[in-house]
């Protein structure tokens, strides 16, 4: 991802009043593998160590960043406290 995008922090209780489109915002089967493998790493820091994660994804209107702790993760979603939940298929990045 390149560092001049305009990505814009969210708070993890703003997700809930986003809008999501369908389609995934990764094209390459790689990089979806990839991204499975990043939020599995990211559940298991989050369990073992309450360790905050950043997940940059898309919404309707544009990027956005949210520092939080993965509780879960479904085959289309990805669950926060509160059960905040974020579309797998609109997730660009977790670092």
């Amino acid at each position: 991802m390149s560092p001049n995008l305009n990505v814009q922090p969210i708070e993890k209780e703003q997700i809930k009043f986003l809008t999501f489109p369908k389609e995934d915002v990764l094209n390459k089967r790689k990089d979806q593998i990839d991204r499975i493998l990043e939020l599995q790493r990211a559940l298991s820091l989050g369990n073992l160590e309450r360790h905050k994660v950043k997940i940059v994804f898309v919404d309707n209107k544009g990027l956005k960043k949210v520092e939080t702790t993965i509780w879960g993760i479904t085959d289309k979603e990805v669950i926060l406290k509160q059960s905040t939940i974020i579309p797998l298929e609109r997730i660009i990045s977790i670092s």
